[in-house]
């Protein structure tokens, strides 16, 4: 087969969720699979994160814009390579294709009404164009990949897609997320923040990452903790952080909080290694890659009993209500309290991401590829 991969974003600095979907996927195929031709279709980027093989060809494609970049140049290229198979990753899709297409279609949150503003003009860019591409390319797909079987029962009711359609193909994790040696973490760290055993909290200006509850619990937390420990914060700007305490009117608990910006991949194990916690409050998520990180490192982690996360985490893992602060307290404290509990979490949470890896992911891609080409 010729196989052709949309993954547009991959190569710029500022990787996030759906990006290291795609690049830790296709590094995979790369191993896997010798057989098959690929044409990895990318934008320009200073991350040159993936090296060409014999049977792996990198295209990019250059374009000012995203929109423009799928929708007219993407397709030209297309037209060039002559795939049997198009895979776009990232929930969106050329709107006029003649090639078979696989679509990753990570959630629809986009699809359902706004219940909070975003501060993010490219978000909010990016929240109308998935809104309008999506539902018009839908009907085009002969296979949609999404992340959990939460997400897969969700898109189905919403969308009345056929049960065949859609499937569900978990996400992995990276290995170099692993318990590291005490001595080592405290070098990395001191690159963000001077603050040692930490509550750990990735949060940005999406309003399902329920920054503002998440920053009430934290402040009804140093009201009742005997050890009051720092929050970090990455990938939330100082002005956001505080603009938001004043609005909730905590600014009193802003020098017990580290706001450290946007933190590259290499550098993560060490803050989730460094983190006494680790806080995955969102209120909503189609599959949730640090709830695995975090696990990895040996750190344990609270995170929501709302959409995918009870499946990802597991049945074993600590719970909270997003939406009920007490509720995000009162699991920071139990940890805080319960040395045994806190133990326990230590080894479930090393044991729970064996069910997860690239390579299952890639094998479950690969063999969808091969059940689309046998259909043609």
């Amino acid at each position: 087969m010729k196989i052709a991969i949309e993954a547009q974003r991959i190569f710029r600095a500022n990787k996030h969720g759906m990006d290291f979907v795609a690049l830790e996927t296709i590094r995979e195929l790369q191993k896997l699979d010798t057989t098959n031709k690929y044409f990895i279709l990318v934008g320009s980027g200073p991350d040159h994160c993936l090296r060409e093989t014999p049977n792996m060809h990198i295209i990019e494609i250059n374009c000012p814009t995203y929109p423009l970049w799928e929708q007219i140049a993407l397709p030209r290229v297309l037209k060039k390579i002559k795939p049997d198979i198009l895979h776009c990753t990232s929930n969106t899709a050329p709107l006029y294709c003649s090639v078979p297409l696989i679509l990753t279609l990570h959630d629809i949150i986009f699809l359902e009404p706004r219940k909070d503003s975003n501060k993010s003009l490219y978000q909010n860019m990016g929240w109308y164009y998935r809104r309008l591409i999506v539902p018009h390319i839908l009907s085009h797909c002969k296979k949609i990949i999404t992340v959990s079987n939460y997400e897969r029962n969700h898109i189905l009711e919403a969308l009345k897609l056929p049960q065949e359609q859609i499937a569900a193909v978990y996400n992995g994790y990276n290995k170099h997320f692993h318990p590291i040696d005490k001595k080592e973490i405290p070098s990395i760290v001191k690159k963000y923040t001077d603050v040692e055993n930490y509550i750990f909290f990735l949060g940005n200006t999406d309003p399902k990452k329920n920054v503002p509850r998440t920053l009430k619990a934290y402040s009804l937390y140093l009201q009742c903790s005997s050890l009051q420990l720092p929050l970090l914060i990455a990938d939330l700007k100082e002005d956001v952080l505080n603009e938001t305490l004043k609005k909730l009117q905590i600014e009193h608990i802003k020098p017990h909080i580290h706001c450290i910006g946007y933190v590259p991949n290499a550098d993560l194990p060490y803050l989730y290694n460094g983190a006494y916690i680790f806080l995955y409050t969102s209120l909503r998520e189609s599959f949730g890659i640090p709830i695995l990180e975090a696990m990895a490192c040996g750190t344990p982690v609270i995170t929501s009993n709302t959409s995918s996360m009870p499946e990802i985490a597991g049945e074993q893992s600590v719970l909270a209500n997003p939406y009920q602060e007490q509720s995000i307290t009162e699991k920071l404290l139990l940890l805080e309290s319960d040395t045994n509990l806190y133990q326990q979490q230590v080894i479930y949470g090393l044991q729970r991401i064996k069910a997860f890896s690239w390579e299952n992911t890639a094998n479950a891609l690969l063999s969808i590829y091969s059940s689309l080409n046998n259909a043609q």
